[in-house]
């Protein structure tokens, strides 16, 4: 049936309206990164930048202060990016890693409560994070695990490996028996089968479960702001401390969350094909 032309005005004009809602946000973060300081008080307000600078960059970075001026950044910048990466890889490889195993467990192996042990792991994700946050932090500071790369990266598999395990369990399903049989049949041992048969042809579901793991942690500011306030402080907690009581720095709240953005968006662009095959792996059996 042919679409009427209203019928197709009123899509596009949804389609607009979330792209506008989605993007919005990220253009102007950009915009404002590239924009000198004293044009953030000019009005009438310019969705485009009047003029192109790259000094808020060069005082993140550390290049030509005496000349830019302003507080040296680059060092608490420096540590808090190599923070963000540290723990959203940990989280993924230690989560990707044990809800695989899990996820494998509890698709071909019989053992009583099964279903019900699945159901209370998933269950979980339906527990608000702030409910447990004083439990959970008496529990690292009994363990000293506080404001360590341990003990954060902990905290994200215990958030995500729920998601995880549900993802690669439909994956696990979705992938015929068939083969495992056959290597059991020669002689094959269940780790042989899992490493080297299971896990090769579940690999865009693991690239999918990777990719959320890492998006999540990487997004993350309440359980930073509690369990990492000093030594392993990430984007998402240093970036709302150029805010001060009596000025707020534009300029490198936009440069550093520009960067801050790309790192996500480039994992997001080059493996969308992964992420997208490895969800939907488990809708056909």
């Amino acid at each position: 049936m042919k679409q009427s032309l209203s019928y197709r005005l009123l899509i596009w004009a949804g389609v607009a309206v979330l792209l506008i809602w989605s993007l919005g946000p990220i253009y102007w973060t950009l915009a404002s990164s590239i924009t000198p300081t004293e044009d953030f008080s000019a009005r009438p307000i310019h969705f485009f930048p009047q003029h192109f600078t790259l000094d808020h960059f060069s005082r993140l970075f550390g290049i030509d202060i005496a000349r830019i001026g302003g507080v040296q950044v680059w060092s608490q910048f420096r540590a808090a990016l190599i923070n963000s990466i540290v723990t959203s890889m940990a989280a993924t490889l230690l989560c990707v890693a044990i809800s695989a195993l899990g996820a494998y467990a509890f698709t071909r192996i019989q053992f009583p409560g099964r279903g019900f042990l699945f159901a209370a792991v998933v269950a979980t994700l339906a527990i608000p994070g702030y409910a447990v946050l004083i439990p959970l932090y008496r529990i690292m500071i009994g363990l000293h695990l506080v404001d360590t790369y341990v003990g954060i990266a902990l905290i994200y598999v215990s958030a995500y490996l729920p998601l995880s395990l549900w993802l690669l369990r439909s994956v696990f399903e979705a992938l015929p028996i068939a083969l495992e049989e056959a290597a059991q049949l020669d002689g094959a041992g269940r780790l042989y089968i899992f490493f080297n048969i299971v896990l090769p042809l579940a690999g865009p579901g693991l690239t999918a479960a990777a990719i959320l793991t890492f998006l999540g942690a990487w997004g993350q500011y309440l359980v930073p702001l509690i369990f990492s306030p000093q030594a392993t402080k990430p984007l998402t907690v240093l970036i709302p401390e150029f805010v001060t009581k009596n000025f707020i720095d534009y300029g490198l709240i936009t440069a550093s969350g520009s960067i801050a953005i790309i790192i996500p968006a480039l994992v997001v662009i080059f493996l969308n094909r992964y992420l997208v095959s490895g969800l939907l792996a488990g809708s056909v059996k």
